[in-house]
């Protein structure tokens, strides 16, 4: 129940901030990592819907990126591999009850002005992204038998992440 009221309470603060026009880049309501670095009181349940969060967001991106500037390395490979984490974490979610949330990446997206500052917008939403799953893996509630899986999750997303930050940065060298 306790998840069911985060996302009505997280749904009611978004549509308030939007409908006041409060909504903006620089003071939006806290989404995916952003969220999960100011929540000081994780629980399991926070961990992967911060997670879905922040690859609804990545996806989210990389998709109004490619809508902007086209078929452009490595945002099309990624963007297909975002697809596969989103599904991941929501079978997490089923397998331990969680209610997936619907997805709000889009009102967080942002599309730079060019294809140089959206690369380094994606360097660091991956960097950001790493240091959240870092932040999960250390947290002793995932050290029991009963989220072995939640574990194994985020140590792959954390990987995939990795791989997308030198992808990113590769493609960076370029300019």
């Amino acid at each position: 129940m306790e998840h069911i009221s985060r996302i009505v309470l997280s749904a009611a603060v978004f549509l308030t901030v939007c409908t006041m026009g409060l909504f903006s880049e620089n003071s939006p309501v806290p989404y995916g990592n952003k969220a999960a670095a100011q929540d000081t009181e994780l629980n399991i349940e926070d961990m992967l819907l911060y997670s879905l969060e922040d690859e609804y967001m990545a996806h989210a991106e990389y998709t109004a990126i490619l809508a902007e500037f086209g078929t452009v390395k490595p945002f099309d490979s990624i963007l297909k591999a975002e697809e596969t984490h989103i599904a991941a974490v929501k079978r997490a979610c089923g397998t331990h009850d969680i209610a997936v949330p619907p997805d709000q990446g889009a009102a967080y997206a942002v599309v730079p002005s060019d294809l140089k500052e959206a690369l380094k917008t994606g360097v660091q939403a991956e960097l950001d992204n790493i240091a959240m799953y870092e932040r999960f893996l250390s947290d002793d509630k995932l050290a029991g038998a009963d989220t072995s899986d939640i574990s194994r999750l985020f140590r792959s997303l954390k990987r995939a992440s990795e791989n997308h930050l030198q992808a990113f940065r590769k493609q960076l060298k370029k300019y």
